[in-house]
C-alpha cells in the first residue's frame, strides 16, 4: 500500500527538481551584473571569499548553539518522530507529504529576516559585515529543513553535504547541471560527498562569492546598498529551496528502499 503514495511523491520530487534545474540552467547575468563587473576591484573577490569561509569556521566551532537558540530542535526531532511514526502506521498520500512541511514554513520566516536584515544594512551602506549575519540566517535554515527530513547536522559528513548544497544552489548553467547530477548520483546511492571540510568550505566560499560579489559590492554603498541587500532573501529562497529538493529525496529514497 505504500508504494503508490511514494511513487507519486517520487514522480512530483523529479518534476520540482527539474523546474529549479532549468531556471539555474537558464539563467543569465543580470544587466547590473553585467555594468558592474569591470568596477569590481580584486581586492573585494579575496575579501568576500575569506569572510565567508571565516563564517564556516565560526559557525561549526561556536556557532550551532547560537543558531539553536532560534529554534526549538527537540520539537523538530519529536514532531520527525510523530509524523514518521503516523506514516509507517497509515503508509498514505497525506502522511507522507507532511514531511517537509514545516520546512518550507520556517524558510518563510527565514526569508522575511535576511530581507529585513539585508536592506536595513544596505541602507547603512554595510556590505561585508552582514555576511556573518546572512551565512548564519542560510545555515539555520538548513538546519531546520535537515531536521524536517529527520536528518542530523552534528556529524562532520552532514556539515560538508549541506556546504555541498551550499556551493550548487549558488551555480548556474553547466557548472550547475555538472555538479547537481552527480550529487544526485551520490544521493541515490546512499553516498555522500567525500571531501574535505576544509576543502568544502573552500568551494562553497568561492561558490558564495561569485554569486554575491555584486550585490556585496553594492551593498556596501550608502542608501543604494539597500538593492543589493535585498538580494540576501533571494539568495537565501535559492539556497532552502534547493536544500529541500535534496533532502527530500534522500529521505524518499530511504523510504522506497524500505519497502522493497
Amino acid at each position: 500500500m505504500k508504494t503508490e503514495p511514494l511513487e507519486a511523491e517520487w514522480r512530483a520530487l523529479q518534476k520540482k527538481e527539474s523546474r529549479f534545474a532549468a531556471s539555474r540552467m537558464g539563467a543569465k547575468p543580470s544587466v547590473i551584473n553585467e555594468k558592474l563587473d569591470e568596477r569590481i576591484p580584486e581586492k573585494l573577490r579575496k575579501t568576500l571569499n575569506t569572510a565567508f569561509n571565516k563564517a564556516f569556521q565560526l559557525i561549526f566551532e561556536k556557532g550551532v548553539g547560537i543558531i539553536e537558540k532560534t529554534y526549538k530542535r527537540e520539537k523538530y526531532e519529536m514532531d520527525y518522530k510523530v509524523s514518521d511514526y503516523a506514516y509507517e502506521l497509515k503508509g498514505d498520500k497525506k502522511h507522507l507529504k507532511k514531511f517537509g512541511k514545516k520546512a518550507s514554513a520556517a524558510k518563510k520566516v527565514n526569508m522575511a529576516v535576511s530581507c529585513v536584515s539585508g536592506i536595513g544594512l544596505g541602507l547603512a551602506g554595510v556590505g561585508i559585515p552582514d555576511i556573518p549575519i546572512f551565512t548564519a540566517s542560510v545555515f539555520k535554515s538548513l538546519y531546520e529543513t535537515a531536521l524536517s527530513f529527520g536528518y542530523n547536522y552534528d556529524d562532520e559528513t552532514e556539515k560538508i553535504f549541506i556546504l555541498k548544497l551550499i556551493e550548487i544552489s549558488m551555480k548556474n548553467g553547466m557548472d550547475f547541471a555538472e555538479d547537481n547530477t552527480a550529487l544526485n548520483r551520490l544521493i541515490d546511492r546512499g553516498e555522500m560527498p567525500s571531501d574535505s571540510l576544509e576543502e568544502q568550505m573552500q568551494r562553497t566560499a568561492q561558490s558564495m562569492t561569485d554569486a554575491m560579489i555584486y550585490m556585496k559590492f553594492l551593498q556596501g554603498m550608502f542608501i543604494v546598498g539597500a538593492v543589493g541587500g535585498a538580494y540576501d532573501v533571494v539568495y537565501m529562497n535559492r539556497i532552502t529551496d534547493y536544500a529541500i529538493l535534496k533532502y527530500k529525496r534522500r529521505f524518499l529514497i530511504n523510504k522506497r528502499k524500505s519497502v522493497k
